[in-house]
């Protein structure tokens, strides 16, 4: 089989520009849609995103699972991790780390190379004490503790909410 060269560059520049777009999209929804991302949202001026692929109940297929958090777990590997505002598109990645097994395909000189990817596996394996330090402008651990509270109570009244038994007004007044 004669492979044209240019028609695989340029199909491997249109794969990485979709993986792009999939990964970024994942963090919007998470941030767009996800309730409890948007309950912190209101609450602190940044989230972190911590996505991770899980096989599905096929058995065969991967699915990106995407988990708002007020702080910054621990790293690890086949994991991704984003800092974003609260309520903009304004997306930091901190953290692209691939199964350990896939850390020869980013490689310099691969045609998969990627530089973040090659960045944050050195940092996971030299640097990671590094890598798991809190922003400076990260939530104080007992701020973030008090928004935790405040979301598990919120969610009991809203899973205790009677709707029926309850007048509109008294809702709103309910809710944060």
């Amino acid at each position: 089989m004669k492979l044209n060269v240019f028609e695989t560059h340029d199909r491997l520049l249109q794969f990485k520009k979709e993986q792009e777009v999939n990964i970024f999209q994942g963090a919007e929804e998470c941030m767009k849609k996800n309730e409890d991302s948007l309950f912190y949202q209101d609450r602190s001026p940044y989230i972190y995103i911590f996505a991770h692929p899980r096989t599905a109940d096929d058995g065969a297929n991967k699915r990106l699972l995407w988990q708002p958090r007020l702080e910054k777990p621990a790293a690890q590997t086949n994991s991704y991790l984003f800092r974003a505002q609260s309520h903009s598109d304004i997306v930091e990645t901190i953290w692209l780390i691939p199964p350990r097994e896939m850390w020869p395909q980013y490689q310099l000189g691969k045609v998969t190379e990627n530089e973040i990817v090659l960045w944050s596996i050195d940092m996971f394996e030299n640097h990671r004490k590094k890598l798991e330090e809190k922003d400076p402008e990260d939530l104080s651990e007992e701020k973030a503790k008090s928004i935790l509270r405040q979301l598990i109570e919120w969610k009991r009244m809203k899973r205790g909410l009677n709707l029926n038994s309850i007048q509109s007004k008294e809702i709103v007044l309910l809710l944060p």
